[in-house]
């Protein structure tokens, strides 16, 4: 491991905004802050938002900046990556965005039933094998665990320059009936490009150096909806 990832995970240990729990606090039972975000740490009653695998944490810093009116927590288990966002977090005195390191497997056990508002999902790995489709972000498995911490009216974003993961998404949604709210296969092109769709991750920064489409689903998954893949065929998504 190279001196300045060490350097920066001793410094994200000096960050107000970066919570870094180790495994033992909630591998067998539930994280002390699951139902307490509100109260222990952002001091409010706000819709809270994740962004799920942060990285460096541009788009959360700059949600928070857009929407003080809002709570918003980046999740990542690098830490090397979540410390850009925590030192500008920390240095800018944002108080409405913090950093949690975990694995986004254990979502549920941080976040008790209708605490989560909305969450983001920007430039995830599309996960193209099929033997890996169940670490997709929008695989159901996952889906039924957003599904477990948000409210009916809760909202998820994907945001990805992969035009499989991007078909896939909208495959699993249709096949669910599952509400889409906004849907382009090209954002840059498309007339809802505008406010928090124009914020830049590292990474988009970098795919659009090669000129990549960059996708877009917004979308809404109800409690009574009862998930299932879909049986269409990877190679379709291609």
């Amino acid at each position: 491991m190279g001196k300045n990832k060490l350097a920066k995970f001793e410094e994200n240990k000096t960050f107000t905004h970066v919570i870094e729990p180790s495994l033992d606090t909630y591998l067998k039972n539930d994280h002390e802050l699951k139902g307490k975000w509100h109260k222990e740490i952002f001091g409010n009653n706000n819709p809270l938002v994740l962004e799920l695998g942060c990285g460096k944490g541009e788009y959360a810093v700059n949600l928070a900046k857009k929407y003080p009116e809002k709570n918003f927590l980046g999740i990542d288990i690098k830490g090397a990556r979540i410390w850009k966002g925590a030192k500008i977090s920390d240095q800018e005195q944002i108080k409405n965005v913090y950093f949690l390191r975990t694995r986004i497997e254990f979502l549920d056990h941080f976040f008790a039933t209708n605490e989560v508002s909305e969450i983001w999902i920007t430039f995830p790995d599309p996960q193209r094998k099929k033997r890996r489709r169940k670490k997709r972000l929008t695989h159901t498995s996952f889906l039924s665990m957003y599904q477990k911490i948000m409210g009916n009216e809760g909202k998820i974003h994907l945001k990805t320059d992969s035009m499989f993961l991007y078909r896939y998404t909208k495959k699993v949604l249709e096949s669910n009936n599952l509400k889409i709210l906004a849907d382009t296969g090209n954002l840059y092109e498309s007339p809802i490009y505008k406010d928090e769709l124009t914020i830049k991750t590292h990474y988009e920064a970098l795919y659009l150096e090669g000129n990549p489409t960059i996708t877009y689903l917004k979308f809404q998954i109800n409690k009574e909806s009862q998930l299932a893949e879909p049986a269409t065929e990877d190679e379709a998504f291609l």
